[in-house]
């Protein structure tokens, strides 16, 4: 299976190369994206999706698994099929090294700075363009790129009205229902759109349940020179948690075991579950000054609130400020509790950019000022064993981040065909925290600056593309990074990338060749060690480094017939590694030492492929391959720490029906892990020493086997 899963990749991607036409896609974009995005002259390496092969992949899936067929992307489900919480790693960088923006404004978390795509489910469905720029890419806005950015707009015209209904269903009692609607242009100057959409999904974990609802509107005036476009987007989840993974034992004998809800005796505990709402507004304004400059500005809020409810068995009530329960002669201090960890949250601030373009020059001014007011609480809303109220706040914490961003990007024509590129981007950011839930007199009070350059050099001709650029990036830790203690805080990261890629683009066929090197200081990963509380955060490491080359490319066979593929070969190491292991016999922790490792969750070999047949009019079939090499589950680079090797096969088969007076159906099915293979692309490790020997415990996500999507999209 590897050796196919190689071949594939390898032979289409030496025959053809990297998917970029040779025209400039920011043309094709918005005013309120283009500032952060990268056109094809631009020396950075990218992948641009448009709408069409959105819609083709979207059967109610989250977000990340519709990027998975692009160059180093690995993705993996909580739920194991793709629907309810999901994760993406670039390169081997998770979501929160990944700067993630929608229409130019920062989607991550300003806290964790991750990106939970399940509080918007469906946003795919109102998606016209995602980019996504792998390494440090151009500047951005919200926290520093240190995998991949990935710039996804919904912003599209629509002359004429509209009406879609999506419907699918399949595996797992999984629905997704879509209502699009659009005015077009009313009265010359004026068009709405509206999205409606509905995920439910039982998961093939068990009791992992997604209800998922979102929506999606906006509204516009065009005239003229200027425009005002009103978009607001909101989504609310209720997902049963399935974020414990499954053990080594049971993921050979029962895969599909889930251990949230277990601490209630008896049947599991029915509401342990995630629940949160988040809804976005935006505000853009674009001024059209001449024809060389262009202006765009945009206003922002985002209103996050939820919680995770769990059942804790046999807990002190003094754990959670509770007294204890006297009852007659008899004081009762524990009990099984049930408990809410809540957020709620406000995001607000601005965006901008001054945009100048003439024949051989191209001027950027952008930035953004935006403040983050986070309100972290725990409720106790229920004791076995009695409470002196209903309900009881055991802790309230707040945090507060200002975050402020300017950029200036020059691009000028040098010589005929050579394009030179420079970005230098000053970013400050104050971060408040006051105290964290397990400690809570730890306080945190920091102010960064960071000075991010960015130059490179390209040429284009007839449709080959040569550059080189390298780019610096820093970030702020994450909130949990903090909680390391008051002598031990967390440094910032630092990233220096170099890219050098050659590209090219013809008629019936297309190849690129990409390659990279990214060295990190300071880079923030788990060691093991324990913080003040006990818990474990991440620690600075001295020196880590990515080396790799990614090939990619298409070849058009015949009329009916097209080959496109991908593959990526890296080594990811850290220099130096201490791993801290907990000694329960001695009651402290024990250190190992290791140099040159993989770093955790980087496979050195990532392949995906696409075989694409119209063997008739209105029918269209499609076999996807993926192949992810081998990834260890820490830093140590130990077998028995790791998920083993996959390859797996998707198929798709899709049929446009002609029906009088319509723009017409298209009937939809396709066929998920085809082969029925047992893999698990997520999981987590942890090891001890108890009775002088040692331990180890690796818990895994696995994925779904064989399973199905129909899907029925209806165009009026």
């Amino acid at each position: 299976m590897k050796r196919t899963a190689l071949f594939l990749a390898m032979s289409a991607a030496m025959a053809a190369g990297a998917q970029e036409a040779n025209q400039d896609t920011t043309e094709m974009i918005p005013v309120e994206v283009r500032a952060t995005r990268a056109g094809v002259r631009a020396p950075f390496t990218k992948t641009n999706i448009r709408k069409a092969e959105i819609e083709q992949r979207n059967l109610g899936q989250d977000l990340p698994f519709l990027l998975n067929q692009t160059p180093s992307v690995v993705v993996n489900s909580d739920a194991g099929n793709g629907v309810g919480y999901t994760g993406i790693r670039v390169r081997g960088t998770d979501a929160t090294r990944i700067n993630i923006t929608l229409n130019g404004i920062p989607f991550n978390d300003a806290e964790s700075q991750g990106s939970f795509f399940v509080n918007l489910p469906d946003l795919a469905s109102s998606a016209s363009s995602i980019q996504i720029q792998r390494g440090v890419g151009t500047s951005s806005n919200g926290p520093g790129a240190f995998g991949a950015t990935v710039n996804l707009s919904t912003v599209e015209a629509n002359d004429k009205a509209y009406a879609e209904f999506n419907n699918s269903y399949g595996s797992f009692n999984t629905w997704k229902n879509t209502l699009r609607l659009g005015t077009g242009k009313v009265g010359k100057y004026f068009s709405a759109d509206l999205r409606l959409s509905n995920i439910t999904s039982d998961g093939f974990i068990d009791r992992a349940t997604s209800d998922l609802k979102s929506y999606y509107f906006a509204t516009a005036f065009e005239k003229g020179n200027s425009s005002l476009r009103f978009i607001s987007f909101s989504g609310k989840e209720k997902t049963y948690q399935a974020w414990n993974g499954v053990t080594e034992a049971d993921l050979k004998s029962n895969r599909t075991v889930n251990y949230a809800g277990t601490e209630k005796p008896g049947t599991p505990y029915q509401n342990e579950t995630d629940n949160y709402g988040q809804t976005h507004y935006q505000l853009f304004f674009n001024q059209k000054i001449n024809s060389r400059l262009n202006f765009n500005t945009g206003l922002f809020y985002v209103k996050g609130a939820g919680y995770y409810e769990q059942y804790k068995a046999d807990r002190r009530y003094s754990s959670v400020g509770l007294p204890n329960v006297v009852v007659g002669n008899t004081t009762i201090s524990r009990s099984d509790l049930v408990r809410q960890l809540w957020l709620d949250n406000d995001y607000y601030g601005n965006v901008f950019s001054l945009n100048y373009q003439a024949n051989k020059t191209e001027l950027t001014l952008g930035g953004m000022v935006s403040k983050y007011e986070g309100n972290h609480f725990g409720d106790v809303i229920w004791a076995k064993s009695g409470m002196p109220t209903p309900k009881h706040r055991f802790y309230d914490l707040n945090a507060w981040k200002n975050d402020a961003t300017v950029y200036a990007k020059w691009q000028q024509e040098i010589a005929p065909y050579w394009q030179l590129y420079t970005d230098l981007q000053l970013r400050t950011v104050h971060y408040r925290i006051d105290g964290f839930r397990d400690n809570p007199t730890l306080r945190v009070n920091n102010d960064y600056a960071f000075l991010n350059p960015k130059a490179g050099v390209s040429y284009n001709r007839n449709g080959l593309q040569f550059y080189g650029s390298y780019g610096l990036a820093q970030k702020e830790p994450n909130r949990d990074d903090f909680e390391a203690g008051a002598a031990r805080q967390p440094r910032p990261e630092k990233l220096h990338d170099f890219e050098l890629g050659l590209n090219k683009t013809a008629r019936t066929y297309n190849w690129g060749i990409t390659g990279y090197y990214m060295a990190y200081k300071d880079q923030l990963v788990l060691t093991g060690q324990i913080n003040d509380v006990g818990a474990y955060t991440r620690t600075n490491i001295d020196r880590s480094y990515r080396l790799g080359v990614e090939l990619q490319g298409g070849l058009r066979l015949n009329r009916w017939a097209q080959l496109s593929a991908n593959l990526a070969i890296s080594r990811n190491k850290v220099v130096d590694f201490t791993e801290y292991v907990d000694d329960y016999d001695q009651g402290n922790q024990k250190q190992n030492k290791f140099n040159q490792t993989d770093i955790a969750f980087s496979p050195n070999l990532v392949g995906a492929g696409q075989l694409q047949l119209t063997p008739v009019k209105n029918l269209e079939l499609n076999l996807n391959s993926k192949y992810v090499g081998r990834q260890y589950l820490d830093n140590t680079q130990q077998k028995s720490r790791s998920l083993e090797a996959f390859f797996v096969q998707d198929a798709q088969a899709r049929y446009n029906l002609p029906v009088k007076g319509i723009q017409g159906i298209t009937l939809v099915a396709q066929v998920n892990n085809l082969f029925n293979k047992m893999y698990a692309p997520n999981g987590y490790t942890f090891s001890y020493i108890s009775g002088n020997t040692p331990y180890t415990e690796n818990y895994y996500f696995p994925m779904a086997g064989t399973n199905w999507m129909f899907g029925v999209n209806v165009k009026l």
